[in-house]
């Protein structure tokens, strides 16, 4: 097994939550052995929670997108310029998640959470969109098709993730590996399934599965990160905040780097696919930080207090700087702020200068509060989506 766990061990696992995310796709260009990713766009261009990308076709891409309210099965065409989004879904008490195209067809299958809380695995007819049932007895959260009977499922198991071998046309679920990530994909030129095993506390480690035999076998550690995807020919990719890391297990000791975005709107990459010819990769990746910046701005100038609060962690903490401890947790600041937005009629903040740097943003406010007016500096730290810290100078 190979040993890559000095590289990730100090990256901490990115938590599952609805924000503000973007697809992105590049186009992989090779010259001799470098490579590059050019031609970069943002295909879901879209507020809210937009992951989970698959290539249906080589240049078409499928993808969990928020609309309304609801998390819908969207589509892009990446030959068509300016192409819109076509939804391949519309439930109205759900949403639809991890879209993949089914081998051997034309249909698309998803996860589907209803409101009253059901999950379940169904497949959507292209052209009716109508659903039909694909495993009835478990709680599917991250499926890959191994072929066209059979799925497998990191499934929800008594609040934890545990590793399915499902067969569509004899109806069985097999249990097969307890404590993994969500991370499932198909291993390229092989009769192999890859996932992440979190049964070591202090690093995870990427497995293979294969579904005939049962075998199960490392392939290398991870640390703490669980977003990988593989090119056609068998190299890992593994995404670490702005930058995507590669490995070939057959022929590499340590992993290098693949490739490193300065973009300001690409952060915290999460989900990665690649197509079939390994010309194109599609990234999930966190907007700016002056989104939730400006956000919360917004907020506070309407005196609005839950979209002001709305893109704070829950245990936010608020700093004088450089390192006083003013109060912790959103409770404390709604506590704060809500008598304090109801009684000021004329606050307003205006923004004299803001400063973007890594996962930190740094406002210089001109504040009017009861007619008197002062300014201040604010330090936001974004971590996993949300203002985790806010100091205040």
């Amino acid at each position: 097994m190979k040993n890559i766990f000095f590289l990730f061990i100090l990256i901490s696992s990115t938590i599952f939550s609805q924000t503000n995310t973007e697809i992105h796709v590049f186009d992989i260009e090779k010259s001799g052995d470098k490579i590059e990713l050019k031609n970069g766009k943002n295909i879901s261009n879209n507020k809210g929670y937009d992951s989970q990308p698959y290539f249906y076709e080589d240049s078409k891409v499928i993808f969990a997108s928020t609309r309304n309210g609801n998390t819908d099965i969207a589509l892009y065409d990446l030959n068509k310029n300016n192409s819109e989004l076509n939804y391949l879904s519309a439930t109205e008490n759900g949403g639809e998640y991890s879209p993949q195209k089914i081998p051997n067809s034309n249909d698309v299958s998803a996860v589907r959470l209803d409101s009253n809380g059901l999950q379940r695995f169904y497949s959507y007819d292209f052209n009716s969109k109508n659903p039909t049932e694909l495993i009835p007895n478990l709680k599917v959260a991250y499926p890959t098709w191994f072929n066209e009977n059979i799925v497998i499922a990191v499934s929800i198991v008594n609040d934890s993730l545990e590793l399915f071998i499902s067969d569509i046309k004899k109806k069985t679920n097999l249990s097969v590996a307890k404590n993994v990530g969500r991370s499932v994909h198909k291993i390229p030129n092989s009769n192999l399934i890859s996932f992440i095993s979190k049964e070591n506390k202090e690093y995870w480690l990427l497995k293979s599965l294969n579904p005939k035999t049962k075998e199960i076998k490392s392939i290398c550690s991870v640390g703490k990160t669980e977003d990988v995807t593989w090119l056609p020919d068998g190299t890992l990719l593994i995404s670490i905040e702005k930058s995507i890391y590669k490995f070939n297990p057959r022929e590499d000791k340590n992993p290098s780097l693949f490739f490193n975005f300065s973009d300001e709107n690409i952060n915290n990459i999460s989900r990665m696919a690649v197509n079939n010819s390994g010309t194109k990769i599609a990234i999930v990746a966190e907007v700016s930080p002056r989104y939730l910046a400006q956000e919360q701005l917004d907020g506070y100038n309407n005196r609005d207090i839950e979209a002001f609060l709305k893109p704070y962690a829950k245990n936010v903490k608020v700093y004088n700087f450089p390192n006083e401890l003013r109060y912790e947790g959103i409770e404390k600041m709604r506590e704060r702020y809500t008598g304090f937005f109801k009684n000021t009629p004329d606050l307003h903040c205006k923004l004299l200068n803001r400063i973007v740097f890594e996962n930190k943003v740094i406002d210089h406010e001109l504040v009017t509060v009861n007619g008197n007016q002062f300014k201040a500096v604010a330090v936001y730290t974004i971590k996993n989506g949300k203002i985790s810290s806010v100091t205040f100078m």
